[in-house]
């Protein structure tokens, strides 16, 4: 995503999710995404994510692919956050269908099925990496805001 703002932190309120919005950014690339009560206390509210954050909470549909992510996870994890992005806004998969699309990973094996979960529950950029759309699996965001998400695309 072209735009994006300095490094730094940015967070701002979300009437739909009654809590903030924070967005770590390193330059062009975002590497955390979180929804806490209180926001950092130097966060500025002034970044372009979250200007399509808040379009999307206000059911304008985005799937924020072209948002350019900072990953520092292993490899195997990397695959299933990838994997996970493909998901189209509006639609869902299982953790089973996400391991078979992972490079690398096979539903059938029990250890790649727990590297999905662990990867979808340690998710550093819930929304922007659509884990909320993994309906069996665990969310990188707290529960109530999984379930605003999944609400807002139907799911």
């Amino acid at each position: 995503m072209n735009g994006v703002a300095d490094a730094g932190i940015y967070a701002r309120e979300s009437d739909y999710l009654d809590r903030y919005v924070q967005v770590g950014a390193a330059g062009e690339k975002v590497i955390s995404l979180s929804f806490p009560t209180t926001p950092d206390e130097d966060a500025s509210e002034d970044h372009l994510l979250l200007d399509r954050i808040d379009e999307y909470l206000h059911s304008e549909e985005d799937d924020f692919r072209d948002v350019d992510v900072g990953l520092t996870v292993p490899t195997d994890r990397r695959a299933v956050l990838e994997a996970t992005r493909e998901v189209p806004y509006g639609q869902q998969a299982s953790v089973e269908q996400v391991a078979n699309m992972a490079a690398g990973l096979d539903a059938d094996d029990e250890d790649d099925v727990a590297t999905v979960r662990e990867a979808l529950a340690d998710n550093p950029v819930p929304l922007v990496i659509p884990d909320h759309r993994v309906r069996d699996g665990p969310s990188g965001a707290p529960p109530e805001v999984e379930q605003k998400l999944r609400s807002l695309e139907g799911l």
